[in-house]
């Protein structure tokens, strides 16, 4: 028999209520708490750029303000912004569970031409799904700060990062066919981490491997061949997470 998930965490759904008259929301990000432990996280669509500082600020207080913060939110969002009744679920990855509560939430579905809207959520779904089959998920960690190498107050995050032998290694997901901006800032950041670590090691994960006869794919390519930043599609992961494996041991 599987062992049943031995974490209880919390969530809470953050709601736009634009007519109150009406009941109307949209989900716009999910709030997760650990009921035992310290974590708690945050996430909320892109287009709320100054939400997601705030609450990651806000909730890594001391657990009694971060009460009182809560608390206030619910008083005073009330009008336009709603946190939905709380619930309790049992998981045993913290950050695969925000993974999922936020796709199946908060993240827009499939466009009627099957065209995945989001791409770097997809490619993480997929990647999540490796490290479990793998055995990874507890050896890798999510959502890791880089403000420590950059500027404080950076808010990019790679998706994740382990570390092996005093080696630590990064891991992002870029979206070819949409993302050369990402591809910009993770170039930018790998080059700060080496400047203070310089054994540190990049991978980025794409959706499909960069086409010859694609100016945007060979563009990205480029400036991750000059930062040493290690491309992998999709269709070479399964290889990738395999020989990475016997690191992390």
């Amino acid at each position: 028999m599987p062992e049943e998930p031995k974490n209880l965490l919390r969530y809470r759904i953050l709601r736009y209520t634009p007519n109150l008259i009406r009941d109307e929301w949209v989900n716009i990000g999910v709030l997760l708490e650990e009921t035992q432990g310290p974590r708690r996280a945050v996430r909320v669509v892109p287009l709320l750029r100054a939400l997601p500082s705030e609450f990651d600020s806000r909730l890594r207080a001391p657990a009694d303000q971060v009460s009182v913060y809560l608390e206030k939110l619910d008083q005073t969002l009330s009008d336009v912004l709603q946190l939905s009744p709380q619930r309790g679920l049992l998981a045993d990855d913290f950050d695969a569970e925000l993974d999922r509560l936020y796709r199946e939430y908060v993240s827009p579905p499939p466009s009627p031409r099957g065209v995945v809207r989001n791409m770097r959520a997809w490619i993480r779904e997929r990647l999540n799904d490796v490290f479990l089959r793998r055995g990874l998920r507890g050896k890798i960690e999510s959502r890791v700060r880089v403000e420590e190498f950059t500027q404080p107050g950076d808010p990019f995050r790679f998706d994740y990062a382990y570390r092996y032998n005093g080696t630590r290694g990064y891991v992002h997901t870029v979206a070819l066919d949409r993302d050369a901006a990402q591809a910009k800032v993770l170039a930018y950041t790998a080059e700060c981490i080496r400047a203070r670590a310089a054994n540190s090691v990049f991978t980025a994960v794409t959706e499909v491997a960069p086409a010859p006869e694609n100016p945007r794919h060979q563009f990205v390519s480029r400036l991750f061949e000059e930062q040493k930043i290690s491309l992998v599609p999709l269709t070479r992961v399964e290889r990738w997470a395999e020989d990475l494996r016997p690191r992390l041991q």
